[in-house]
């Protein structure tokens, strides 16, 4: 698969995996909802329920700004499995940063125009702001 195949079947993805890993190097893996703009792959704290409220993965990222994300599918016919994986750079865009206020109003919009549970009730918390730096992929020939 060429990066230009892999770039859209990341964006086209309902859900990924994000990796991040905290200052020692401790990895953390959490599937999240987000949406991918150019080079750009944004990911928001939302209503759903959480664990608790300081989410490692926003601590890790303030910490290690590098991450991954990883899309894949599987099949039992495993001549249709592939997968994507992008790196980069994140940045932790906070809703009371008035710095980053039109950045992370923009990638609300775009989530709120691919997940219709979010219309009438958009992300309210942090948003990542991933720039994508390299892509891996793998499909069967």
């Amino acid at each position: 698969m060429n990066e230009q195949e892999a770039r859209q079947r990341l964006a086209e993805a309902r859900v990924a995996t994000l990796a991040t890993a905290d200052a020692s190097g401790r990895p953390h893996l959490v599937p999240i909802c987000f949406v991918v703009d150019r080079d750009r792959l944004y990911s928001a704290v939302d209503h759903k329920p959480k664990r608790r409220p300081d989410l490692r993965r926003l601590a890790n990222l303030r910490a290690n700004p590098s991450a991954s994300v990883l899309v894949d599918h599987y099949d039992e016919d495993w001549g249709r499995l592939w997968w994507v994986r992008a790196d980069g750079t994140a940045t932790v865009l906070d809703p009371e940063d008035d710095q980053t206020g039109e950045e992370r109003g923009r990638a609300v919009a775009l989530l709120v125009d691919k997940y219709e549970q979010y219309v009438g009730r958009a992300p309210g918390g942090a948003v990542i702001s991933l720039a994508l730096r390299s892509w891996q992929s793998w499909a069967p020939p």
